[in-house]
Parts: structure tokens; sequence; C-alpha cells
């Protein structure tokens, strides 16, 4: 695996066979408003009676679409991505958003810290109010409908044991927020065996909130 520029002019990473390059321009129409307050992540993270501009943190960035949706919906979000790789091109994806006038305002609230999650979050300024937690699901066999940059992704990144799940979940608790949201295969376990407040469901995954 290594870093390209694509023929975009994109940073991206490639095994030789396949190319992965972040890209926020097809997310345009879901940041809209109408759309936007349809999202699942939006619904779980709304929050009530804060007097300041909300704070989440993703801790496990990806290539920041979550993140993305969730500056979208106001939120100054931290993202925290732990391969270099993926996080290099994350940060390519958000600073050409910037340039793009239906990007900008959320990408402006994406701040993106290339690490461990678990020894960094308690090292964030509060309040923080959303803990995101999305851990790579464990393949299910040979899935064709699999897109291939999550196929890019699992190569760099492993599925989270169990051991690593509890140790996010203990940062996120640890950092006292007022919600911890959890995307999940919809039949899937609790993260952590714990049991969520409440669970917003689409037809494929299910958002657990806890609360802290």
């Amino acid at each position: 695996m290594e870093l390209i520029r694509d023929r975009d002019g994109r940073v991206a990473i490639t095994d030789g066979a396949m190319t992965l390059a972040g890209d926020y321009t097809a997310f345009a129409k879901r940041l809209a408003p109408h759309a936007l307050n349809r999202e699942l992540l939006v619904r779980a993270a709304r929050l009530k009676g804060l007097d300041h501009v909300p704070v989440a943190v993703d801790a496990t960035a990806g290539l920041g679409e979550d993140s993305l949706l969730l500056a979208a919906a106001g939120f100054e979000v931290t993202l925290i991505e732990r391969d270099p790789l993926v996080a290099a091109v994350t940060a390519d994806a958000i600073n050409r958003g910037l340039s793009d006038d239906t990007l900008r305002d959320a990408c402006s609230r994406m701040h993106l810290i290339e690490g461990d999650s678990a020894e960094i979050i308690p090292t964030l300024p509060r309040p923080i109010d959303i803990v995101y937690l999305d851990p790579m699901f464990p393949a299910r066999g040979k899935d064709s409908a699999t897109k291939k940059k999550l196929q890019m992704v699992r190569q760099l990144e492993e599925p989270a044991t169990e051991a690593e799940e509890r140790r996010l979940l203990e940062a996120a608790y640890a950092a006292h927020p007022r919600r911890i949201i959890v995307k999940r295969p919809l039949k899937g376990p609790y993260l952590g065996n714990r049991k969520p407040s409440h669970t917003i469901s689409g037809k494929l995954i299910r958002y657990d909130c806890l609360i802290s």
C-alpha cells in the first residue's frame, strides 16, 4: 500500500489493483437541510438545551464521511484516525472540501488528528457532547455488494477485537459526553455488552445511543 496522486490530483491509496481517494462531493445532496434531518446519525446525535456550539468526537473516523454529516448538522467535529494512510486521504478530502461552495461550511468544522483514540480523547478540551464510535464490522464472507473503498479500508484496518472495543468504549465514557453513539450491524451485538438507552435503526445498520 502506498500514497499516490490520482489522475484528478487527489491523494489516494493504491495497492496496485485498486485505488482509494476521499471525495465528499457525492454527499452534497445529503447535506441539504431537508435531507440532512432524515439522516439516522444526525437524528441520533440531536441534543437539546445546549448553551454552546455542539462538539463531537469521531473516534473511528476512517474517511470522515460520517463526520461530514455531523459537521453539516452544526457540530464542531474532531476526527481521530489511527492509520496514517487513511488519515492522509481524509485530510486531503477535507482540504479539497474547503474549496467547494457546498462543502466549505461543514469542512471548516472538521479537525483531523492522526493517532490512537483511546490516548487522544483524554487530551481533548471539554465539553465533549457526543463521542461517535464506528468500529470496523467483521467481514461476512465474500459479499459481492461490498464497496471497493470498504475492501481497501479492510486491508488497512482489521476489525476491532473485543479488547479494543472495550478500550474505545472506556475512553468514550471517561470523556463524560452527553451521549455515546455506536454504529452497529442491524442484528449485531451491543458494543462491550453495554445496552443502549435507545436505538435508531435503518434497514442494515443501527445507531445505539448510550448516556454516559
